[in-house]
This record gives structure tokens, sequence and C-alpha cells, in this order.
């Protein structure tokens, strides 16, 4: 094993899959000369020149468009934004051209592509920039979502992720690039759809996924003082979903909490609820709770940011609840 930080481990990937094949290459703001906004493709340009590690204008929708594109003609681009916050400029050419062109095509086309870029809050970078587009992303049939956590899973999913014949939102975090942590030294990749069990524990079930999860942990080791046993999940993938993996530990925990770094209106939290009272109900001792960011725009006023999004406290309390203590 090697420790990379979070931004190597992209790195990483994405070069030895380069390697692998020569339809794949690199295209966004800032990917080549830059080294990437978060340095997250250092190094790439020296090896692979300016054919395939491609620097563009700030024009989202254009370089989208041409990914998708090149796509259906054979290549498999990875469309990296500087943020998803700016995908929304580019988000007709994601929805209406890549997640559908199979189907209306009638499988005569596929879409081999990869977008990548940091999601949700990151600090004071006030409210258009500290959105979450996992369940905007997962709400449209054709895509899958990924939100690795670690840089082991970052590296093993967007190698699968490249690799796979449909269009991946690949979603990171400016606030995870520098986090360190063991990786193979050899090839492995991480099959998409497959949750992993970052804890496990007795007393009841902590689902979340992404940087988020890391509060997760924190409540965890302070609950285990009180003799309260959590088990974390770690989706990886938001769609396809592991509702398996949910399921499994709901059985035998019978008890649920969410945490997730979203709005709390029709996201992620809301479909797993839905598919465990729907599957399992007869399991759950508690009614289920989902932690959520207020259903405000993201303040800029740090202290008003701390307020906002979720933190392991409110993963304590919410243990606690459902576990009527």
């Amino acid at each position: 094993m090697k420790t990379l930080q979070f931004r190597q481990a992209i790195a990483e990937a994405m070069t030895e899959e380069m390697r692998r094949d020569e339809t794949i290459y690199l295209m966004g703001e800032e990917v080549a000369e830059y080294n990437g906004a978060y340095k997250a493709s250092k190094g790439m340009l020296d090896e692979f020149g300016p054919e395939r590690v491609i620097d563009t204008p700030i024009s989202e929708l254009g370089f989208s468009g041409i990914g998708v594109g090149s796509a259906m003609n054979g290549n498999r681009p990875i469309i990296e934004f500087m943020t998803f916050n700016f995908a929304l400029v580019g988000i007709d050419q994601i929805i209406n051209n890549a997640a559908k062109i199979r189907q209306m095509s009638g499988g005569q086309f596929n879409c081999p592509i990869v977008f990548r870029g940091p999601t949700a809050s990151a600090g004071q970078l006030a409210a258009t920039h500290s959105q979450a587009f996992e369940s905007w992303y997962a709400n449209c049939p054709g895509l899958k979502v990924v939100v690795p956590s670690n840089p082991n899973d970052a590296k093993g999913l967007l190698k699968s992720a490249i690799r796979d014949d449909d269009p991946v939102i690949f979603m990171e975090s400016e606030q995870m690039y520098g986090d360190k942590g063991e990786v193979p030294e050899g090839e492995y990749t991480i099959p998409l759809g497959v949750a992993d069990i970052r804890r496990e524990g007795t007393d009841v079930t902590i689902v979340s996924f992404g940087k988020i999860i890391k509060e997760a942990d924190k409540a965890a080791d302070e609950l285990a003082k009180e003799n309260i046993s959590c088990e974390i999940i770690d989706l990886r993938t938001v769609k396809p979903m592991d509702s398996e993996a949910i399921f499994k530990s709901v059985k035998k925990t019978n008890r649920l909490v969410i945490l997730e770094e979203a709005w709390p209106f029709g996201n992620v939290a809301t479909e797993i609820t839905y598919q465990v009272q729907s599957n399992i109900f007869d399991y759950l001792d508690a009614p289920i709770i989902k932690i959520n960011t207020a259903d405000t725009p993201a303040p800029y006023s740090p202290v008003l940011l701390e307020e906002w999004i979720p933190n392991h406290e409110d993963v304590i309390k919410a243990v606690k609840k459902v576990l009527y203590k």
C-alpha cells in the first residue's frame, strides 16, 4: 500500500487509464497548463500532450457538447468542471444528450463519458458555489452518479467510471483534495453500485457518502464511548444505489439515520427513506431520521455556515433520538 492525497489518486486513475486506452482524453478549464484548478491533473500535460489534455475556454456548454459528440464517435472523454455549480451551464448537454442518446438512438449510439469535479460546500464560497448536485443528476435515467469519500475509493471508482459504456457523473470536493489515504500499489478497480461497510455496528445504521461522512465517523467515535455501536455505510455510488446493503444493515440494527450534505427536499436521503420503509418497514424500531443542510442557499458568513451545514453533533442527537435515549 502507498499513501496518496485524494487529488493524486484522481490523477493516477486518469493517467493509468489514458496509458491503457488512447481514446481517453481529459478536457476542461485549466486542466493542462495549470495542472488542474485543484492540481488533480498534475503532470498529465507533460506525459500526454495538448491533444489529450486539453485546456478550454470558460464555456461549459461548449466543451460538454464536444465531449458528448466525441464519445458518440468512439472516444472516452473525461470532462472536468471546476465545480459542478458551473455544470449548470452545460446541463442541457448532460441531461438531454449524454443521458438520453442510447435510448433515443435505439441503441445505435452509446456515450462513454465521465463528467467530474467538486460538488457541495467548500467553506466560504457562498450561495452560487456551494450546491450539492447528486440528487439532481441521479433523478435522470441514463446517468450513473458516483461520490467517493477517500483516495482509495476515488481511484478505484474513477477507473471503473472511465471504463463504463454509459455517462457517469463523478463528484468530488475541494475540501477533500488534500485528504490522505492508503491506496494499493497495483492495478485495481471498484465496481459501481456497491456500497462499503465503513464501520460495523449493532445499534444503529448511519448511511452517508462524500466528504460529509467524516462527520458520521466523528459521531460514531463519540457514541462508542457511551457503548452505542454505529454501523456506517458509505454509499460510494448514489445511482445505481446499493439498496440491499442498506436493507441488510437495517435488518440488523433496526434503526436508520441518513446524513447528506444537501437541501432537505427531494434528496438522496428521501429516496433511501422511501426504499427502506416500503421494503423492510417491519424491521424498523424507530422512525428514520435524515440530516441535511438548512433549507436556504448557503451563507457566506462562517458563523451562519456552521449552522447551515450538518456536523457530528447533529448525528449524535439523531442517533440518540432513534435509540430513545
